[in-house]
């Protein structure tokens, strides 16, 4: 059987399924339609969805890391997370908040947080729907409780944690932030929200107000991808700003990618040249600013 065919329109509905509408029932009319019969639909709509069984490029059971499922304190109540280390490491480490998706804290985004840590830092992803119990299996579950999360309670809590990492006691006091997606746009109102946050890096995340981007204190790595105009359309006006107030920040736009281009589990939209790229500018910008 021939692999099926994917268009960019097919990865446009599916964007637009996961980031707007989360109507799966008319995704997979317009998917079918696309494809040409329901059958096919049915064969691509996977592609087009990350695969949590392919989530772990670094096994939780390696030996050169350290993690563990932790409990620490929100702003209003506790939040959950999972904190990795590097087994070996002598001293006091940097920190790197691992911000997730819309689809919460996943098998992927903890596989982000061993990657990052084997680069020499203590990681930490949080799970934002702590105060809701926690993420839940079902992916289209957790982008509906997302969607209903409240941004300032969101924020205070991502603020609560770089508090939370600034104290720990493997922690060299200067913590990052890294975020996806859900997660690149939490980034960019965390810089907004705390002053003690060092550097940001944000993949593809919706931009913060231009009012508001005077209150950043940390250095910026914006990541985008050049074929994703939803997001995209903000790039100017926070390009602008961050200008205008005098901050450092470096903007990169991958031509040719798709929204999501880091994340491997998702065949259709995973580009490794660009995500590869990426994280070594990601890698290279969190030691700098965080050394």
């Amino acid at each position: 059987m021939n692999e099926p065919v994917i268009t960019q329109a097919m990865i446009d509905a599916y964007d637009e399924y996961t980031h707007l509408t989360l109507d799966r029932r008319r995704f997979m009319e317009t998917l079918t339609t696309l494809a040409g019969s329901a059958a096919a639909a049915a064969a691509i709509a996977p592609m087009l969805a990350a695969n949590s069984a392919k989530a772990e490029m670094i096994a939780d059971t390696d030996s050169r890391i350290k993690g563990e499922d932790i409990t620490y304190p929100g702003a209003d109540g506790d939040m959950k997370g999972y904190l990795v280390r590097p087994a070996n490491a002598s001293g006091k480490l940097p920190a790197v908040i691992v911000i997730h998706e819309n689809r919460g804290l996943n098998p992927h985004i903890r596989d982000v947080a061993r990657r990052m840590a084997l680069e020499g830092f203590v990681a930490l992803a949080p799970d934002f729907l702590s105060p809701d119990g926690g993420t839940p299996s079902d992916e289209d579950k957790a982008r509906e409780m997302i969607g209903a999360l409240d941004a300032g309670a969101t924020a205070d809590n991502a603020v609560a944690t770089v508090t939370f990492l600034k104290g720990h006691e493997e922690s060299t006091g200067n913590v990052g932030a890294i975020g996806f997606c859900w997660g690149g746009g939490l980034v960019n109102r965390l810089a907004v929200n705390s002053p003690d946050l060092k550097a940001g890096v944000a993949y593809y995340g919706a931009q913060p107000k231009a009012e508001d981007v005077p209150k950043i204190k940390a250095a910026m790595l914006l990541h985008y991808a050049g074929l994703d105009e939803r997001i995209n359309a903000g790039i100017e006006d926070y390009r602008k700003a961050l200008t205008a107030n005098g901050k450092d920040f470096t903007i990169y736009v991958y031509d040719g990618v798709n929204h999501a281009f880091n994340n491997d589990t998702s065949a259709a939209r995973y580009d490794k040249a660009a995500a590869d790229l990426a994280w070594g500018r990601t890698v290279e910008f969190l030691k700098a600013k965080l050394a």
